[in-house]
């Protein structure tokens, strides 16, 4: 659980930090080819990827607290935390490369399985 928090808190963090660096380039017209170009809109998904896994953990993080869940379901625990260096790091190795959006399926089923992982245990036995 509190892994779940410290990496929400650390991907927000990161997510404010790209989204500042990135928004410093946004009001040239074709940066990065263009407001259509997928290399820029990959770079948008990282950095709203980063905020949105991050809130994940927390929303995690604090509903296990509040609901004392026992036993923790450790495997959605531990996937929702690859979902959130995945997501970003598939994202922004995609603007990069083209071709490394095959790798998309890593943090998607990061991130279901991990939230049934967490329904099933946490939530519905």
């Amino acid at each position: 659980m509190q892994l779940n928090l410290v990496t929400g808190w650390i991907a927000i963090l990161a997510g404010l930090l790209v989204g500042a660096g990135i928004g410093m380039f946004f009001h040239r017209e074709q940066w990065l080819g263009g407001y259509e170009s997928w290399r820029r809109r990959m770079l948008r998904l990282t950095h709203v990827s980063l905020v949105g896994t991050g809130l994940l953990n927390l929303a995690f993080g604090l509903s296990a607290a509040a609901l004392h869940l026992d036993p923790l379901p450790r495997l959605g625990s531990v996937l929702l935390v690859v979902g959130a260096v995945t997501m970003p790091l598939v994202c922004a190795l995609s603007a990069w490369r083209g071709t490394m959006r095959h790798l998309f399926f890593i943090p998607v089923l990061s991130l279901v399985i991990g939230t049934v992982d967490i329904l099933y245990r946490g939530l519905l036995l």
